[in-house]
């Protein structure tokens, strides 16, 4: 960073760099279709960006905890999530280290960087980095494109350094998520959002509840089953694999009329429930069958949804409604709470 830069310059860029590794990593998140390489492109140069940063970091760091101060115990705090972040992100990308028992390294991941957000917010609180005229001059601009030179150039020979030595992470898919059990739907890993659980639910009694705005019916599974109706997709979990699967079952457009509808919700018999733009009916299946067999029900049987270019958790399990609705499809948080 040059002369004098063990200080306010390296906590704003670092500062800058984590808001644009949050943000971007929540974009990643969520976004099932191919542009998001530009986005996970620049989520890995902003953890390069940290790791180049780290050394000038250290030495703020010792100067700090050398006198006491208040929110010191944050700071450390801090410090110790984002090493997690990063390292887990390594592992991740590598496929050195996918899974530690019942847990992803992505989720440790995603859950040491939602972790450190408040304590972030704490700490430019208690020790905020007030803008200066001297912060866009010609030499601060400089060391900015070098820094991000430097963190893209790291980035790319990380990736290049995965490719030459054929590491798992090398043919992991363009969201990052590495490839389990495709075309074995037993291989799938069985996973659900958050504090979902896995309801028994017997198919001989249960029956989905259709309504649009010619009123309510409810079909049973044999009946949706009888459509016929097949896709190949690609079940992308925000947990870090993905699966390809060939899905049978109905297609949505053939289940309701939407009229002049907002949006389509389907809702699951956890309560879980997403909304869809009415465009997407034709493209969405409700799947009763996975590789020419019944769901299982960890896999969200009796039925699921299938909505081939959305993340696993658009793909609502153990759906028992779906309905038109007067809402608009994004009247709904970009990420479901519970």
């Amino acid at each position: 960073m040059g002369r004098g830069a063990p200080g306010r310059g390296t906590n704003l860029a670092l500062l800058v760099l984590l808001v644009a590794g949050l943000a971007t990593g929540g974009l990643a998140f969520g976004i099932g279709r191919g542009w998001v390489r530009v986005v996970l492109v620049v989520h890995a140069a902003a953890g390069a960006g940290i790791v180049l940063l780290a050394p000038w970091k250290r030495v703020i760091a010792r100067r700090g905890l050398a006198r006491p101060r208040p929110g010191r115990g944050t700071s450390v705090a801090l410090a110790a999530l984002v090493v997690v972040v990063v390292l887990t992100g390594v592992l991740h990308s590598s496929g050195l280290l996918v899974r530690a028992g019942s847990v992803s390294v992505m989720q440790v991941h995603v859950g040491a960087a939602l972790a450190a957000i408040p304590l972030a917010v704490q700490h430019v609180l208690a020790r905020p980095v007030r803008p200066r005229r001297t912060d866009v001059s010609r030499r601060a601009l400089l060391r900015a494109a070098a820094l991000a030179g430097g963190a893209g150039a790291l980035s790319a020979a990380t990736e290049g350094l995965v490719r030459a030595l054929d590491l798992p992470g090398a043919g992991r898919r363009f969201t990052g998520s590495h490839e389990r059990g495709s075309f074995r739907p037993a291989g799938m890993p069985v996973t659900q959002w958050l504090d979902d659980p896995v309801p028994a639910i017997d198919p001989d009694a249960w029956r989905l509840a259709v309504s649009d705005r010619g009123g309510e019916r409810r079909l049973t599974v044999a009946e949706l089953a009888a459509f016929g109706d097949r896709v190949r997709a690609v079940l992308d979990c925000t947990g870090g694999w993905f699966a390809v699967q060939d899905w049978e079952g109905v297609l949505v457009s053939r289940l309701l009329d939407p009229g002049d509808a907002g949006s389509l919700v389907v809702r699951s018999a956890t309560g879980y429930a997403r909304r869809f733009p009415v465009a997407d009916a034709g493209r969405l299946l409700l799947a009763t069958d996975v590789g020419g067999a019944p769901l299982s029900a960890g896999h969200g049987g009796p039925a699921r949804l299938v909505a081939p270019g959305r993340r696993g958790f658009w793909w609502v399990k153990w759906v028992t409604e779906i309905r038109a609705d007067a809402a608009p499809w994004w009247w709904q948080p970009p990420f479901p709470l519970t």
